[in-house]
């Protein structure tokens, strides 16, 4: 627990308790002085996050911070934060929070030098292509173990007038360097401890089950379901330094492992943000087991090879989506949509965005828009 390491998958991580102290002197060793800190609203009342930008003005650095951004973000949050980049004369960028600051981080990073309409550049469209330009130097700190933004290639923004969601995506979009410190996330209260650590659990879970090829990524998916399954109680009602720390890995791998795909649970949980701004890391979490139930028939081995890394009696993937109810209910987590907003009016709305939604082509079984709203039904 004492050291610090680096990985490289393939984004550089100093990962250990206390690297966050490494930050100023990093930023200084690449020749740059004025850092734009992206974070949300929350984060930046911490005193975790008061004294990393204390630490960097002492190192003689300029620091701006621009925290104005919806819980599920939208485009006009990241022109505004472009803005602020350009007006502050800023020449890098370091993403501190969970997802959503990472992502309008990353969005902003991109937006810099690409002028083009945002949405020009969504990849489900080819645009990707488009982003041909210089990415200004980026940096992202975590400060939950969920979505694991931080070592990833992709930004999800919504549109705000109609909400819905668009993915911007390049290799381009990387982080230059990753700052995972389990030290920032002791203070998670215990609900965003466990919907952000269910949201790893099913990053880990979908992306194993993605239909494409990618046995590394499957790897990496079963150890990081193994961490989480195995910490993510203690994380969450008795926090200490190696749960957190295990749950900021199982994070961290998911956010490694998900470049394979997703599947069908993100598919139902993406319009519960969009329409009824609920938690993202909820969304998954009282989805999941539904969602495991509809891919179970005809992938039985996956699922005895996933029920043996998370601890299901007898390694047996036919009590697996008994497991994840039970976890929930451990966790404090809801079982039935209708117990966290959910109204009978909303399930033909939330299933015809579903069906429109970009992880559920590589869920191992085609998923319609009847089965979303039978699954919806279901988990009602």
């Amino acid at each position: 627990m004492n050291n610090r390491l680096t990985f490289n998958f393939p984004t550089p991580i100093r990962f250990g308790l206390g690297v966050i102290d490494e930050l100023p002197g990093h930023i200084i060793s690449k020749g740059l002085r004025h850092p734009l800190i992206v974070t949300d609203s929350v984060v930046q009342t911490l005193d975790f996050f008061k004294e990393i930008v204390d630490a960097l003005k002492e190192a003689g650095l300029a620091v701006d911070i621009y925290s104005d951004m919806h819980k599920n973000p939208v485009a006009s949050d990241v022109l505004r934060g472009g803005e602020v980049y350009q007006e502050g004369d800023c020449d890098c960028i370091v993403g501190i929070g969970g997802g959503v600051a990472l992502d309008v981080s990353r969005a902003i990073a991109l937006r810099v030098n690409h002028h083009r309409d945002l949405f020009d550049y969504d990849d489900l469209i080819g645009g990707d292509a488009y982003i041909t330009e210089e990415i200004p130097y980026f940096i992202t700190v975590p400060t939950t173990a969920g979505t694991g933004s931080e070592v990833g290639r992709s930004a999800i923004i919504a549109e705000d007038a109609t909400k819905k969601k668009r993915i911007l995506f390049s290799p381009t979009l990387m982080a230059k360097r990753v700052f995972a410190d389990p030290n920032l996330t002791m203070e998670l209260p215990p609900f965003i401890t466990a919907a952000t650590g269910m949201d790893a659990l099913t990053h880990n879970m979908e992306a194993y089950l993605a239909k494409n090829y990618n046995p590394m990524c499957d790897g990496v998916a079963l150890e990081g379901m193994a961490l989480i399954a195995h910490s993510i109680e203690k994380a969450t009602h008795h926090p200490d330094e190696q749960s957190r720390a295990n749950m900021m890995l199982g994070s961290i791998m998911g956010g490694i492992a998900f470049q394979k795909g997703l599947g069908v649970v993100h598919s139902l949980a993406h319009p519960m943000s969009s329409l009824l701004d609920t938690h993202h890391g909820l969304a998954n979490a009282v989805n999941l087991p539904y969602g495991m139930e509809f891919n179970y028939d005809g992938f039985e081995a996956r699922f005895d090879k996933m029920a043996e890394f998370l601890g299901v009696i007898d390694s047996n993937g036919e009590h697996l989506v008994d497991f994840l109810f039970e976890l929930n209910e451990r966790l404090n987590i809801p079982t039935k949509l209708s117990e966290v907003g959910v109204e009978d009016r909303h399930l033909d709305p939330l299933s015809v965005l579903a069906y429109e939604d970009f992880c559920h082509p590589a869920n191992p079984k085609p998923v319609t828009e009847s089965d979303f709203k039978a699954l919806y039904r279901k988990a009602f």
